[in-house]
């Protein structure tokens, strides 16, 4: 694919990091960091964060996160740490009686997890992907508090905006919802996500796999601040992603925002001249 001609300074909150064969062979792709970085590149995009892709269940992420903080030195790759937590995300009954037996288990993250990735330079956020590692408990969520650094949760049709809000927003920490809350192109949830923006000021949106260029448009005008760019890469190439949001009726000014002010506030390794 030939890469993209323009004039915009591109960071990416959204990209993940196969670091080894078992998160090959569970995610059921093979892309080295060298292709991503390749690819990215082709895009335009200078700098994106990093996060590793779902693990076989009853596995840890530690092994992965560290694995991508390593694979990240000397790349344009800015680490998240993935957690996951014995916690249903559902929120029906069932869920709920689920929930008050669940036990952590020795491969859920804890908060002395959170701690050390907090202190450890090589990581600069959080990921949670709940619909398949579940959530974490509230010691560890209130450690997430503490630290005060993004967190980049996986929300949609599995994780809609009443579990988000109800889970995770009583908690004073910086949070991005992946695809506007709406995946996979849920229209109707990435409007009810966008209104959530409206009650909670440290709720953002990346856009990532947002296919519709109304609810791309309502975000970025509504929301300039808060709409960040993601390109959900490598189960899509980043070129479609960054496409999208060149192609919206919306000012130069407005795009400039998404594609890399608005990440790099909420990121500052993502910041031009950052030290990463």
């Amino acid at each position: 694919m030939l890469g993209l001609e323009h004039d915009f300074r591109i960071v990416d909150t959204r990209a993940t990091l196969d670091p080894d064969e078992s998160s090959v062979a569970t995610h059921g792709r093979d892309i080295s960091p060298e292709r991503l970085e390749r690819e990215m590149l082709q895009a335009g995009i200078v700098r994106a964060v990093a996060s590793p892709g779902q693990r076989a269940a009853g596995r840890s992420y530690l092994r992965a996160n560290n694995a991508v903080a390593r694979l990240s030195i000397d790349r344009p790759f800015v680490a998240f740490a993935r957690l996951n937590g014995p916690r249903d995300p559902g929120t029906g009954p069932v869920s709920a009686v689920r929930n008050l037996r669940a036990e952590r288990g020795d491969h859920h993250a804890r908060p002395d997890d959170v701690e050390q990735y907090s202190y450890d330079d090589r990581f600069h956020g959080f990921t949670l992907a709940p619909h398949v590692d579940g959530l974490p408990n509230e010691d560890v969520l209130t450690r997430l508090e503490d630290a005060d650094l993004p967190l980049f949760v996986h929300a949609g049709r599995k994780f809609p905006p009443e579990a988000v809000e109800t889970e995770l927003l009583d908690y004073d920490l910086p949070i991005v919802l992946g695809s506007f809350g709406g995946y996979p192109l849920d229209a109707d949830l990435m409007n009810e996500t966008l209104d959530l923006l409206d009650e909670y000021d440290r709720v953002y949106v990346d856009t990532s796999a947002v296919r519709y260029r109304e609810v791309l448009e309502r975000g970025v005008l509504e929301h300039p601040d808060r709409v960040l760019f993601g390109s959900g890469a490598p189960d899509v190439h980043p070129n479609v992603g960054v496409m999208e949001v060149l192609t919206l009726d919306v000012s130069e000014d407005l795009m400039r925002r998404v594609l890399a002010k608005n990440p790099a506030r909420l990121v500052p390794a993502l910041a031009e001249g950052a030290d990463v």
